[in-house]
C-alpha cells in the first residue's frame, strides 16, 4: 500500500524524517518495500501561461503559442495539443530542460517556425501512464515557479507491506492510528465535520442477508456536474497512491477508500428502479460488471439489487447497467459493512482482485459507513455542486460485530517475551491503540475496537504490547535450559551433501509453487487425481502437485524463452498424491536437463557437441545413487509413464522396489510445450532412493587380483542389468568387480544377437587365487548364463 509522507502527516505529527519513520512501521509489523518520490526526476520545468494560441501557418494540427514563463519576454512555443489555449497554465519545459526517459528539450523548427521549448503532458512528466493533452494546472498556480516545488513532487511516498490480518490498516488513517501508537501523541484529523442535509429524499433499502450485511449507509446527492475536474491535490494524492483519476465522484469514493479504509460505490439515482434489496443471489442469476465482464452468480454470492433484479456483487464491483458516467446529475452513495467469511474468497471466484474486496475480506470497521458517506460529501459538493440529502443507515444490530473482552496475563506475558513490563507500561501500550484495559488480579482484560479483528486471543494482546514498546527494548538473554538437537538418523543423507553434488554436476535449484496447473498436470499424469484447493489464487494454480516435474517444465520453458541454450534445474520439495480419502505429502528430489550436453567451449569434441540424451542424465542420477552405499541395490528398468517417451524411460528400483523415475519428455508434450530440445527429466522418493547404507570397516585384500574376460552373446532384448545380476550371483563372493568394456553388433552374430564384453576381477581376502579358482568360477558363469540367458560366448 503506498501512503503519501504529507497525507500521513494529515493525520498524526510525524517526528521522524520518511526513512525512519519506515523502518519503525518495519519493527511495528508494517514492512517498508520502498520509499519512492512522487514523480520521477526532471528539471528545468516551469508553471508557465499561454497568454496566444494561434494555428500554425503550415499545419493544421499545430499551434504557435506565446507563453509567459513570469518574467522576460514572452516565449514562442509549438504545441500539438487540442488543449492548448489562451488562459491556460501548464507546465513549460525550457530549453536545456531534462525529462524522465533521458530527454533534453532542445530549441528546434516545426514546420519552419521556431519552438523555444515544450509544453509538456502529465505523461511526458511521468505523472500519468496516458494523456489527451498537456498538464492543466489551477488558474491560481504561480508562474514562474519550478513545477516540481509547486506540485511538491519531491514529496517521499512510503510503499508498505499489510500483512493480511490487518485490515484496518489499508488506509491512512489506519498507519496513522500505528504512528500515533507508536509516538503516543495521537491522531490530529482532518475535522470530519458532517454537511448539513438541504434534501429530506432518502433511498429505500432492505437487508434480506443481515448476517452478511448488516449496515447499509446511504444517501441522495442531486444536481451534480459530473463533468467538472476534481481539483489537482486530489488527482496526484490519488496518482501517489496508485490510482488514477476517472470522474469526480469515482475520485472522491477513492478517495475515501484509500484515506478512511472504507470502500464506497455510487449509483445513478435515474437508473436504479424502486428500491436497494442486499441479499443473496438465485443460483444462476446474471451480471454484466463495471468492467464490461458478464458474471453468473452463485447461490452464496452476495448481491445487491434492485427492483429488476443484480446491479453489483456487494463489496467486489458494482454493475453496468447502473454505473455513473459523465452525465449523471443524481447519485445515490453506497457505504456498507460486509462481514468478511460472506466475500472471502469470491471475487477471486470471478477473476477479479479489486481493492473493495481486498479491504472487505480483512475486515472493515462496521462503526463508519456514515462517517464515510459524510467525508464523501463534504469533498464532493464542492467539486461539482448539488444537494446532500438525509444519511440513511439501515442495519440489523443482531448481526453487527461484537468485540469480546480478552484476558492477557502477566505471567503468560512474562512467559513469552521473557522480560517483566511496568503494569502501567503495558496498558499504556494497548490504551495507545485505542483498546479499553481494565486491571484485573491476574493481568489485565482488553476490549480491543471494533475494527480490530486480528484480535482474538491472548498471545495477539501480547505481541500488540511487543509491537508498541518495540522488539529493540526487549532484551537478548541467554535460554534458561539447554537446547539440545537430536541427531540426524543415520540412514538420512544431509540435504546440502545431495544439493551440493548436484550442483556439482552443473545442476541449478529451483523453488517453485506447490500448487500447478491443472491442465499440464493431467497431460504429464492423466490417472493420477490431484488436491484441488478450495481458493485458488490463479486458475492456472488450482492444484496441488502430484510431481515437481510440470513447476520444473514450466522454469526450464521460461529459461528458454530467455535464449538460455543449456538449462540444468533440481528442486528438493514435497509432492502431494490423494490416498484413499486422504493426501500424503511425500519428500521428493527431481530435475529436469536439456540443452547442450556440456558448456560450449572450444575444447569439446564434435561428437559431444550435441543436446543432452537419456544416459547424460542417467550418470546423474547414478551419482547421487553412488553416495548411499548400496549401488549395487539399484537398478534402472525399462518403464511406461505418460509423460515420457516409449523406449526412453525407466524405473529406478532399489532391491526391487520402486524409488523414482527417469526418462525424456514424450514427443507429444515437447511439440505442445514447444520445447526446443526434448527435456530429461528425473525424479526421485528422498526417503527411500537416497537413504544412506553407513558401511562398516571392510579389511582390504593384500592378495593379488586375477582379471578374466569373457565376450557373452546374448539376445538384444537382455539388459545390462539382467546380465550383470546373473554374473554376480554365479560368481559367488569372491568376485570383486564386474567391467563392460565393449557391445558388438554386426558380422558373424545372428540378427537379433549382440556381444557384450566383459572384464571378471576375482581376488581373495585369505590366500592367493589358483588358475583353477578362477577356472571353476568361469566355467560355473558360463553354464548359469547357457541356462538362463540362451547365452553363447566368442573367443
Amino acid at each position: 500500500m503506498k501512503v503519501p509522507y504529507t497525507w500521513l502527516a494529515e493525520w498524526t505529527e510525524l517526528p521522524w524524517e520518511p526513512a525512519e519513520l519506515g523502518r519503525r512501521l518495519t519493527m511495528s509489523g508494517f514492512e517498508l518495500e520502498a520509499l519512492e518520490p512522487a514523480a520521477p526526476q526532471f528539471s528545468g520545468v516551469v508553471v508557465a501561461e499561454i497568454l496566444a494560441a494561434e494555428r500554425h501557418p503550415q499545419a493544421d494540427k499545430l499551434q504557435v503559442c506565446r507563453v509567459s514563463t513570469g518574467s522576460g519576454a514572452p516565449l514562442q512555443i509549438v504545441c500539438g495539443a487540442s488543449n492548448a489555449r489562451a488562459g491556460l497554465r501548464s507546465a513549460l519545459a525550457l530549453v536545456g530542460a531534462r525529462l524522465p526517459g533521458d530527454v533534453t528539450i532542445g530549441a528546434a523548427k516545426l514546420r519552419g517556425v521556431e519552438s523555444q521549448g515544450m509544453l509538456a503532458s502529465a505523461r511526458e512528466l511521468g505523472l500519468a501512464e496516458t494523456s489527451n493533452g498537456i498538464l492543466e494546472l489551477p488558474a491560481d498556480a504561480p508562474v514562474g515557479e519550478a513545477l516540481r516545488d509547486y506540485l511538491r513532487l519531491d514529496e517521499v511516498v512510503l510503499d508498505l507491506n499489510v500483512s493480511p490480518n490487518r485490515g484496518d490498516a489499508m488506509s491512512v488513517l489506519g498507519i496513522a492510528r500505528e504512528v500515533a501508537a507508536l509516538t503516543g501523541r495521537g491522531l490530529t484529523g482532518p475535522a470530519l465535520a458532517p454537511p448539513p442535509a438541504r434534501g429530506t429524499a432518502t433511498f429505500p433499502v432492505r437487508l434480506a442477508a443481515p448476517e452478511a450485511c448488516p449496515r447499509f449507509a446511504g444517501c441522495i446527492l442531486r444536481g451534480i456536474d459530473n463533468r467538472a475536474a476534481a481539483p489537482l491535490w486530489m488527482r496526484e494524492r490519488l496518482r501517489r497512491a496508485g490510482l488514477r483519476s476517472i470522474t469526480p465522484v469515482v475520485d472522491v469514493t477513492n478517495y475515501v477508500m484509500l484515506e478512511l479504509g472504507q470502500p464506497m460505490h455510487a449509483y445513478d439515482l435515474a437508473k436504479l428502479k424502486e428500491g436497494i434489496t442486499v441479499r443473496l443471489a438465485r443460483a444462476g442469476e446474471a451480471l454484466t460488471l463495471l468492467d464490461g465482464k458478464p458474471v453468473t452468480a452463485e447461490a452464496d454470492v452476495l448481491l445487491i439489487t434492485d427492483g429488476e433484479g443484480p446491479v453489483g456483487l456487494a463489496g467486489i464491483m458494482g454493475g453496468e447497467p447502473t454505473a455513473v458516467t459523465a452525465a449523471t446529475t443524481d447519485v445515490f452513495l453506497e457505504s456498507a459493512y460486509f462481514a468478511p467469511a460472506a466475500l472471502l474468497g469470491r471475487a477471486r471466484r470471478f477473476g477479479l482482485t479489486t481493492d473493495a474486496s481486498q479491504r472487505f475480506e480483512r475486515g472493515v470497521d462496521p462503526t463508519q459507513q456514515a462517517r464515510a458517506i459524510e467525508r464523501a460529501v463534504a469533498l464532493l459538493t464542492p467539486i461539482t455542486g448539488g444537494t446532500a440529502g438525509r444519511i440513511e443507515v439501515t442495519e440489523s444490530k443482531a448481526h453487527l460485530p461484537r468485540r469480546g473482552a480478552v484476558a492477557l496475563r502477566a505471567t503468560q506475558l512474562k512467559r513469552l517475551l521473557g522480560v517483566v513490563f511496568p503494569p502501567e507500561g503495558v496498558a499504556e501500550a494497548l490504551e495507545r491503540l485505542a483498546m479499553k484495559v481494565t486491571r484485573t488480579g491476574e493481568g489485565w482484560q482488553v476490549i480491543p475496537p471494533a475494527y480490530r479483528f486480528d484480535i482474538g486471543i491472548e498471545a495477539d494482546l501480547i505481541e500488540e504490547v511487543a509491537r508498541i514498546v518495540g522488539f529493540e527494548a526487549i532484551p537478548e538473554i541467554d535460554a534458561q535450559t539447554p537446547q539440545r538437537f537430536r541427531q540426524l538418523p543415520a540412514e538420512h543423507p544431509p540435504e546440502a551433501a545431495v544439493l551440493q553434488a548436484l550442483a556439482a554436476r552443473g545442476y541449478e535449484e529451483a523453488i517453485t509453487y506447490a500448487f500447478v496447473d491443472p491442465a499440464l498436470q493431467a497431460q504429464l499424469f492423466p490417472e493420477r487425481p490431484a488436491l484441488a484447493l478450495s481458493n485458488p489464487i490463479a486458475s492456472d494454480l488450482s492444484v496441488m502437485r502430484v510431481s515437481l516435474w510440470p513447476g520444473l517444465l514450466r522454469a526450464a520453458l521460461e529459461n528458454q524463452h530467455r535464449q538460455a541454450d543449456r538449462v540444468r534445474l533440481f528442486e528438493h520439495a514435497t509432492r502431494f498424491e490423494a490416498e484413499g480419502g486422504g493426501t500424503r505429502e511425500i519428500d521428493t528430489l527431481s530435475g529436469i536437463a536439456l540443452g547442450a550436453r556440456l558448456p560450449e567451449q572450444w575444447g569439446v569434441p564434435k561428437e559431444l557437441r550435441g543436446p543432452v540424451d537419456f544416459y547424460d542424465v542417467k550418470a546423474d542420477v547414478a551419482a547421487l545413487l553412488a553416495a548411499t552405499g548400496e549401488n549395487e541395490s539399484f537398478k534402472f528398468e525399462a518403464g511406461a509413464l505418460p509423460a515420457l517417451h516409449p523406449g526412453r524411460a525407466a524405473r529406478v528400483l532399489r532391491r526391487n522396489r520402486p524409488v523414482g523415475w527417469l526418462g525424456e519428455l514424450h514427443p507429444n508434450l515437447v511439440r505442445a510445450l514447444d520445447f526446443t530440445y526434448a527435456p530429461v527429466l528425473f525424479e526421485l522418493d528422498v526417503e527411500t532412493a537416497l537413504a544412506v547404507h553407513r558401511t562398516s570397516y571392510q579389511e582390504i585384500s593384500r592378495f593379488p587380483q586375477v582379471r578374466r574376460d569373457l565376450a557373452v552373446v546374448i539376445d538384444e532384448g537382455v539388459t545390462l542389468s539382467s546380465l550383470a545380476e546373473r554374473v554376480t550371483l554365479a560368481a559367488s563372493s569372491l568376485l570383486r568387480d564386474l567391467r563392460v568394456f565393449d557391445v558388438y553388433r554386426g558380422p558373424g552374430l545372428e540378427p537379433g544377437r549382440k556381444s557384450v564384453a566383459l572384464g571378471l576381477i576375482f581376488q581373495d581376502i585369505s590366500r592367493t587365487l589358483t588358475d583353477e579358482d578362477v577356472e571353476r568360477l568361469m566355467v560355473s558363469v558360463k553354464a548359469d548364463l547357457r541356462e538362463k540367458l540362451n547365452a553363447g560366448f566368442r573367443e
